[in-house]
């Protein structure tokens, strides 16, 4: 089914891509935005509803994820949390530290980050993964040096939807006094999180990610844990991200958030596995060569991803979409590289596997309809464009 403002035709896949705000959450922001409800910083009547409502959303935010609200830092995204988070922990240790570990298939934000501190003389591990994707826990702990100042994993890739072993990892990191950060985009919501009780000490979401506005993130931080700002002005969300605050957004992301954690059991998550089950044994069946990659053993509810042999997803993406279906090759920040997977060249896949990737992520509005369509369609599309790719005989 398409999502609210899509023409009613389309089935949308790429929910891991943009989910759509949600229109209960609309509904809330809409006079923060026609009102003009003042400044959160301002000193009179208007400035203290302002500071209520911005106040009200980091509590939800902190609920959703299981962190006290102070620790909440609200950002424009993820990318920019995640910035702060490994920018703002390295350079906060300066001389006492000059080591920073994650993993080989962590979002580009992370890995950006990691090559500029390179550049400043820190030294960075890529632990690797194994043919699922995840992380050994007793890994990281051989990787860890006196000099570690920051350990970055993400609780579930977006590309081939596995989940980290989260506790172990962060039990390890707890041991040797390094503070553990965690990319938790697509898993927010979706899976078990408790920040505080799980020994986290900074986590990373994305509005857009839970059906929230566009442009709007936080970096949760654990009490004590020390950053360097990364943006800087007149100090707001406590001197770590300076700059008025975007009040009406703001309030969406704590509605979203508040909705992800009370709609059911972890959102939508329980009613979307079984149809992801449903698409994933239909195509296995209809389409040969076809194999899922990332774990399905410790994978996101709503993910699946998939390598077709003998095709290219461009191909694919294109012919789907002309049908009526929306879905992806993989993370749409990487796409903009033009560069092959670097994920999927983490967990062994071959050059043919990489560029017949396929992404299809279900969401709040999916329904058995929209399985049905891609199972309808994608294999002949398929059979198609591999026909087409065989050579002519002379």
């Amino acid at each position: 089914m398409a999502p609210g403002g899509a023409p009613p035709d389309r089935v949308y896949l790429d929910y891991g891509g943009f989910a759509p705000v949600d229109p209960r959450v609309l509904a809330v922001m809409r006079p923060f935005l026609e009102a003009g409800i003042g400044n959160p910083s301002a000193r009179h009547s208007l400035g203290a509803e302002a500071r209520e409502s911005l106040e009200a959303a980091r509590a939800k935010v902190g609920r959703l994820i299981g962190g006290v609200a102070s620790g909440v830092i609200f950002s424009s995204g993820a990318t920019e949390a995640n910035n702060l988070a490994i920018l703002g922990v390295a350079l906060r240790a300066g001389d006492r530290g000059r080591h920073v570990v994650t993993s080989a298939i962590e979002h580009v934000s992370i890995l950006n980050a990691c090559r500029a501190l390179e550049k400043r003389g820190v030294a960075v591990t890529l632990l690797p993964v194994d043919r699922e994707g995840r992380v050994d826990p007793a890994e990281l702990g051989r990787a860890l040096r006196p000099d570690t100042v920051l350990v970055s994993i993400g609780a579930a890739n977006e590309e081939i939807g596995t989940l980290q072993p989260l506790g172990e990892l962060a039990r390890v990191a707890r041991a040797a006094a390094v503070p553990f950060h965690v990319d938790a985009v697509g898993a927010a919501g979706r899976v078990p999180l408790a920040a505080e009780a799980m020994g986290i000490d900074l986590l990373t979401l994305a509005g857009n990610d839970i059906y929230g506005p566009p442009g709007t993130g936080a970096l949760w931080v654990r009490p004590g844990v020390q950053l360097v700002p990364q943006i800087l002005g007149g100090g707001q969300e406590g001197g770590y991200r300076s700059g008025t605050e975007n009040l009406p957004a703001l309030v969406g992301l704590g509605v979203a958030a508040e909705l992800i954690r009370t709609d059911g059991n972890h959102g939508d998550a329980t009613r979307l596995g079984p149809l992801r089950d449903r698409l994933l044994e239909g195509l296995l069946a209809a389409v040969p060569d076809c194999r899922v990659t990332g774990s399905m053993r410790a994978r996101l509810p709503h993910h699946l991803s998939l390598a077709l042999r003998g095709v290219k997803a461009d191909g694919v993406l294109l012919d789907l979409d002309l049908s009526g279906v929306a879905a992806s090759s993989g993370s749409a920040c990487a796409s903009l590289t033009g560069s092959p997977s670097h994920v999927l060249r983490a967990i062994g896949c071959t050059p043919e596997e990489t560029e017949g990737s396929l992404c299809f992520t279900l969401g709040r509005w999916s329904t058995a309809a929209d399985m049905d369509a891609v199972l309808d369609g994608l294999p002949p599309i398929v059979a198609r464009l591999r026909a087409l790719a065989v050579p002519a005989p002379r």
